[in-house]
């Protein structure tokens, strides 16, 4: 008897946090909730409940997928550091994904611009093209003014910021990277921290 496909999803790079248990690519259970500060408090409660709904531990797992940002700096540290330990102490592979892309896959429309916002008039943007049921990256994910970088797209496209992710567009499409070292893995930031520039300040001081 074949043995069936279970794939944990984790994203919390933004205020929203998404969790998805795919079974033979069949979205079985999901959560999409808004969090205030608290994804730490809820992600794993969410998970244990979306596995005893379908009789499963993380044990059965076969897979984690993980969103590794860019977004909140805490929020998506949450979501990286919860998927390799699912990962590493089970045994799972381990494959990761922008996401702004899981952004994007909430729409339907022909260009979607999955957009994040980073304060001060600046956004993480993803540009993608939606064909068929996948979805393919137009431009690499990178943190820019947002009117300055909207104003230099030359057709219509649809602005995502909030939305329910399409999980099967993501599973089709070539945006999934395998992680061959769970210890080595990041969030993509995209910025260095505040941390960071206070230190690399008082260097050059």
């Amino acid at each position: 008897m074949k043995k069936s496909l279970k794939q944990l999803v984790i994203d919390t790079a933004t205020r929203y946090i998404y969790l998805s248990l795919v079974i033979d690519g069949v979205e079985k259970q999901f959560v999409y909730e808004e969090g205030i500060n608290n994804h730490s408090v809820t992600i794993i409660p969410y998970i244990e409940k979306m596995l005893k709904k379908e009789n499963l531990i993380l044990m059965n797992l076969d897979e984690v997928i993980v969103g590794i940002g860019p977004g909140s700096y805490t929020g998506v540290r949450i979501g990286v550091t919860v998927a390799k330990m699912i990962a590493y102490l089970n045994k799972i592979k381990i494959y990761k994904v922008s996401s702004l892309a899981l952004l994007a896959s909430s729409s339907n429309e022909p260009c979607v611009l999955g957009l994040i916002d980073a304060r001060r008039g600046n956004a993480f943007m993803g540009f993608y093209k939606n064909e068929s049921d996948k979805l393919t990256q137009i431009e690499r994910d990178l943190l820019a003014n947002i009117e300055e970088y909207k104003s230099k797209i030359e057709f219509e496209f649809d602005t995502v910021s909030v939305g329910v992710p399409n999980i099967n567009k993501i599973l089709n499409s070539d945006l999934l990277e395998a992680v061959e070292d769970v210890h080595g893995l990041t969030p993509n930031y995209l910025r260095i921290t505040e941390a960071e520039r206070n230190l690399r300040n008082e260097i050059k001081n």
